[in-house]
This record gives structure tokens, C-alpha cells and sequence, in this order.
């Protein structure tokens, strides 16, 4: 079994239009909506999934000069088990992180580093 890494992905600027066009009582909504249906997608993949996945959150810079904060897409992350990249690919089809206006979800391999 090979393993792959999901970091799921909103442009910076549907949640800015998002948070700026959506009452907060209709952002509620489509939180909750959107979490029972990712709840139940993940539920009926579980047995793909190494561990629990990851919520992201405040993103920090570093480099040899310091940190400082910076913002991006990131999501969430997760890792999957799987034979082959085609049967990730396929579990994903339906994922209901794609309903969120251009969200995406990139995939990679972990590579086998022969430690």
C-alpha cells in the first residue's frame, strides 16, 4: 500500500467574497451542512485513512531571517492508504469539499525515502 497526502484547498479569494456576501447565520448554515457531509464522505472511506485528519490553521513563515505570518489556501490535510494514486483519485470523485466554489484538492505521494 502506498500512501498520499490530501491538502484541501479554497482560493483566498472565495473566502474573502464568501465572508463578505454570507450572513453570518447563513455561514453557520453552510458550515454545519457542508461538515455532516463531509462527516458522513470520511465515515465511508475510513478505511483509507491513516489516523485523523488535520484542520489548518494560522500559517507562519519561517526562513533564516525569522517567521512572520502569511496567509493561504490550505484547509485541511489527511493521509490515505491506498494500492495506487487511480484509487485515491476515484474515493475522491465525490468529496463534498468541492461544492465550495473553486476548491480543490491537491493529492501527492509520500515517496519511500529507503530509510
Amino acid at each position: 500500500m502506498a500512501k498520499f497526502v490530501a491538502i484541501y484547498r479554497v482560493p483566498m479569494e472565495t473566502m474573502q467574497e464568501w465572508k463578505k456576501s454570507t450572513s453570518p447565520e447563513e455561514m453557520m448554515k453552510q458550515g454545519k451542512e457542508l461538515g455532516e457531509k463531509m462527516t458522513a464522505w470520511t465515515k465511508k472511506n475510513e478505511k483509507s485513512f491513516v489516523g485523523t485528519g488535520l484542520p489548518l490553521g494560522k500559517n507562519m513563515r519561517v526562513t533564516k531571517d525569522g517567521a512572520k505570518p502569511v496567509t493561504n489556501d490550505l484547509n485541511y490535510m489527511s493521509v490515505i492508504e491506498a494500492e495506487n494514486a487511480e484509487a485515491v483519485m476515484a474515493m475522491f470523485k465525490d468529496n463534498p469539499h468541492f461544492a465550495i466554489p473553486t476548491s480543490f484538492i491537491d493529492i501527492m505521494e509520500v515517496p519511500h525515502m529507503g530509510m
